[in-house]
């Protein structure tokens, strides 16, 4: 009796363990106009970076699916390898109101995402597919697919650097 107990209680941790590596998607969320989805569970992905865009009044974490971080911080990003997905989260910046020598996150403003897949993405010349969601209730933006091209027309100064503006935040 004591083996089927064990037994039982094995399959029961294997069953519910989710060993798949395949990138879940919140459907709960409109897709994108060019059809791509909000990464599930985005929001407690690793930092990659953050910045402060002074022109935009805004701060930024700029967050990584496990490849991205993973290439990021072994320096194996030129090219970003396939399946990565990096995600830059910006808020409104604000003083913080205990320490006002301090910039904080305030208002949410936008979630955009860069989808590595060279197959996929070749046609569009980056190897990177684009979408952007606006506010807290994300709200897709762009009115067709031709948004991308104001995406990759902003990330051509980096075109060198694989599309991406980002440095990996150095830990030594």
């Amino acid at each position: 009796m004591k083996k089927i107990i064990i037994a039982a209680m094995a399959l029961f941790v294997i069953a519910g363990c989710n060993t798949s590596k395949e990138q879940k998607w919140d459907t709960t969320v409109v897709p994108a106009v060019n059809g791509l989805q909000i990464p599930a569970g985005f929001e407690n992905w690793a930092v990659i970076a953050v910045s402060h865009r002074i022109d935009r009044s805004s701060v930024r974490a700029i967050l990584g699916n496990d490849i991205a971080v993973e290439a990021a911080r072994s320096g194996n990003t030129n090219p970003y390898p396939d399946g990565a997905i990096i995600a830059k989260v910006a808020w409104e910046a604000k003083e913080d109101e205990a320490w006002p020598d301090a910039i904080v996150p305030g208002k949410f403003l936008i979630a955009e995402f860069m989808y590595k897949d060279s197959k996929k993405f070749a046609a569009n010349g980056t190897g990177w597919g684009w979408a952007r969601w606006i506010g807290p209730e994300r709200k897709p933006y762009g009115e067709n697919k031709e948004f991308e091209q104001e995406c990759i027309d902003c990330h051509s100064p980096v075109e060198e650097k694989d599309w991406v503006f980002t440095y990996g935040a150095p830990f030594k």
